[in-house]
């Protein structure tokens, strides 16, 4: 059953074939919705458009989400292109490596500036410049993680913006929600991708959630993207200002032991 046939969505953060937004895209795709992409730089420029033309031939866009201009030309190209959005995916993020080791106290006031309005801030801009392009009963997701609300080591800085980004999700649902445009935001268990390899000791945590969480794995894009799915359809119409989470139930886990509880008898 395809439940986004004529959708259109926009879809951010792709980087390679193991992105979380690649996951999504194959998701949202499969279940007919026509994509379009933005990137940032030439570094990844092939790897997106390599996915675009796999999946539809989406259009892809180049994009500093830091630049009001940039994201003015981007929305006038979109409505050019396809003339609304059903679906925006935020799957942006980004803090220098520095500021993920150490201590928090140590963050440097530019590295704290430059995580905020790439992370967080970006939902904001973005959400401002398709405001118009946005169908009424349209669907934004963010993309968020456990850092935001528990301390997880190392993810220091990244776990502050992320949570800043969680609380834009719920006042954007308040503000657009009169329209019926519903935002939400998906918590991702840990997963191996080219971003979350800057988290020193990203390798125990993978373990210890296979380890502790209720379902015994980690989580891959492709479960992610069935969420998105979900999120994106007319099944979720009742849904805003959530964060949804797709761990494997880690997030639920008060306190982790190697040893399982005993069966009962």
């Amino acid at each position: 059953m395809a439940l986004l046939d004529g959708k259109i969505a926009l879809i951010t953060g792709v980087a390679n074939r193991w992105s979380i937004a690649t996951g999504i895209a194959r998701a949202l795709h499969a279940h007919g919705a026509r994509l379009c992409f933005i990137y940032q730089g030439e570094r990844v420029r092939d790897e997106v458009e390599k996915l675009a033309a796999e999946l539809g031939g989406a259009h892809c866009y180049p994009c500093d989400v830091r630049s009001d201009e940039a994201l003015i030309e981007l929305a006038a190209a979109v409505r050019r292109d396809y003339g609304r959005i059903d679906t925006l995916i935020h799957s942006i993020a980004y803090t220098n490596k520095e500021d993920l080791q150490g201590k928090v106290y140590t963050t440097s006031r530019d590295g704290f500036a430059l995580a905020l309005d790439i992370s967080s801030y970006s939902l904001i801009a973005l959400s401002n410049a398709f405001a118009d392009l946005l169908g009424d009963d349209a669907s934004i997701i963010a993309m968020t993680y456990l850092g935001a609300t528990s301390i997880v080591p190392n993810y220091n800085l990244a776990g502050i913006a992320k949570a800043a980004l969680e609380a834009i999700v719920r006042y954007l649902a308040y503000d657009l929600g009169p329209r019926g445009i519903r935002v939400n935001a998906i918590s991702a268990g840990p997963i191996s991708t080219a971003s979350s390899r800057q988290v020193h000791g990203l390798r125990h945590i993978l373990e210890m959630v296979a380890a502790e969480s209720p379902l015994h794995r980690n989580v891959t894009p492709e479960d992610v993207g069935k969420t998105a799915v979900y999120l994106a359809s007319d099944l979720s119409r009742a849904v805003t200002a959530e964060v949804h989470f797709v761990d494997s139930g880690f997030h639920a886990m008060g306190v982790c032991s190697n040893a399982r509880a005993p069966e009962p008898s």
